[in-house]
């Protein structure tokens, strides 16, 4: 199968998951009841009638926090597929095994800095 083959049988599935989306939410909108209400129509939370305004200012250690998570759920991704190579490196790839290992040993130590430097500014503790 060649390279354009490949993308066209692609190409293909896309559209056809996409016109069966539209399918699906266009018998969705036909069969589905409207009955608006005014009752309906009313903001919902969680059962209670809401109260006050609806912007509210956030801490930023929270999005400190969030940040710090996402870095190190993209150092796992970037972990995984490192693994699985690093065993296939002999001397005769024009990697190193000991290249591979350095550089994956620094990341991680940068990695695990900027941690070290969070940690010391008291970002990581909840209160």
């Amino acid at each position: 199968m060649s390279f354009g083959e490949q993308y066209g049988t692609l190409a293909i599935l896309v559209i056809a998951g996409s016109v069966l989306y539209a399918i699906i939410m266009l018998l969705n909108r036909v069969m589905r009841p409207s009955v608006p209400t005014p009752q309906k129509l009313t903001t919902y939370e969680c059962g209670v009638d809401a109260a006050g305004v609806g912007w509210s200012q956030t801490s930023i250690r929270y999005y400190v926090f969030a940040f710090l998570f996402v870095i190190f759920d993209v150092e796992a991704l970037f972990l995984l597929p490192w693994a699985v190579i690093v065993g296939d490196l002999d001397a005769t790839t024009p990697i190193s095994p000991t290249f591979a290992i350095v550089a994956m040993f620094l990341f991680v130590g940068t990695l695990l800095e900027g941690l070290a430097y969070a940690w010391k500014k008291g970002v990581l503790t909840w209160e």
